[in-house]
């Protein structure tokens, strides 16, 4: 069955990262996010425009969001892994657009395609990957008519990668921290070199150590075990999973590796987005910023405090408060 709504009466062409000819209206006020990458874009650019969440805020995560926002409807997700959102709870939010952050494979323009066929709702793909973070801004607040926004934000995204790539020009490959991504309790579960889940540990200059030295090999996220992490013997492990955290540093097996004898395992902050991941969206700038500082201290050298502040209120739209400030970054520079 198709579901059509009443064609917008002033419409303009975009062409959105698949290059699709898509049309929107010229006044957007309604936005649905098809996935939690999406929506962090979209709180990022223009907030007001977001119609609900796709999984709503935790209680530790709505201090970091601002207040009105907070309680926007949980509006379930279109794509990705354990998508819940039909087309009759899409209709429902009654959006003027739909946009996804992310991938633009064929599976996603298959599904964009099929979506906007059968609701009349224009649906626009923009590529999500990292280096494409200051397009993905510009992109999107251009189709939202907030430019000056949105070239704000691109442009602290552009300094932020000219200075790190500047930084880490000199450093040889040997000279770079050599990482491991622990993810879940166990901290056997991690994100193969150059997957979407350590791309930014690695453009801040790590060495993924979970590197299967074939090209062929599809990257993303595999289970290690005990003895492959101990034979690779990263000095430097990044979590943000805290039962792991609070349980390597009495834990046998873990013991030995060089991470864990020179402290240097460290716990990401995680509201109300990940700085790591979960999900791969803008979330990660800060991360990036983090992670340069935790990797080569003397290169670059910065108040995280300060950044972190600053991101907040820049991004988030949410001016933290000294103990929402210690909270979020307590654990972030590893064990004392």
């Amino acid at each position: 069955m198709t579901l059509m709504l009443a064609p917008a009466a002033s419409a303009r062409t975009v062409t959105d990262s698949a290059g699709r000819q898509v049309e929107v209206p010229d006044n957007i006020s309604r936005v649905y996010a098809a996935g939690p990458p999406a929506s962090i874009l979209l709180y990022i650019v223009a907030p007001d425009k977001l119609t609900g969440w796709p999984r709503a805020p935790r209680d530790y995560e709505r201090p970091y969001i601002a207040e009105a926002y907070r309680d926007l409807p949980e509006t379930g997700r279109l794509t990705g892994r354990g998508n819940t959102a039909n087309l009759e709870r899409l209709l429902a939010a009654k959006p003027d657009l739909i946009v996804d952050f992310g991938s633009i494979k064929d599976t996603y323009v298959s599904l964009a395609n099929d979506i906007q066929a059968q609701t009349g709702i224009p649906y626009i793909l923009i590529d999500g990957r990292f280096e494409n973070t200051p397009a993905a801004l510009r992109l999107l607040a251009e189709v939202l008519g907030v430019e000056a926004r949105g070239e704000e934000l691109a442009g602290y995204v552009e300094a932020l990668f000219e200075e790190i790539e500047s930084g880490l020009a000199a450093v040889p490959q040997d000279a770079r921290p050599r990482s491991y991504l622990a993810r879940g309790p166990a901290g056997l579960e991690t994100g193969l070199k150059g997957s979407i889940n350590t791309e930014i540990i690695e453009r801040a200059g790590g060495v993924n150590v979970a590197d299967p030295g074939d090209a062929s090999i599809r990257r993303g996220i595999v289970n290690a075990s005990i003895e492959q992490i101990i034979a690779a013997n990263p000095d430097s492990i990044i979590t943000w999973d805290r039962r792991f955290y609070d349980a390597v540093w009495q834990d046998p097996f873990w013991s030995g590796i060089d991470a864990v004898k020179r402290k240097r395992v460290y716990l990401s902050p995680t509201a109300p987005f990940g700085w790591v991941d979960r999900p791969p969206s803008v979330n990660r700038i800060i991360g990036l910023r983090w992670l340069s500082g935790l990797f080569f201290p003397e290169r670059f050298q910065f108040d995280l405090r300060a950044e972190t502040r600053r991101f907040y209120e820049l991004f988030y739209h949410v001016d933290l408060s000294d103990e929402d400030l210690e909270r979020l970054i307590e654990w972030s520079q590893g064990r004392p």
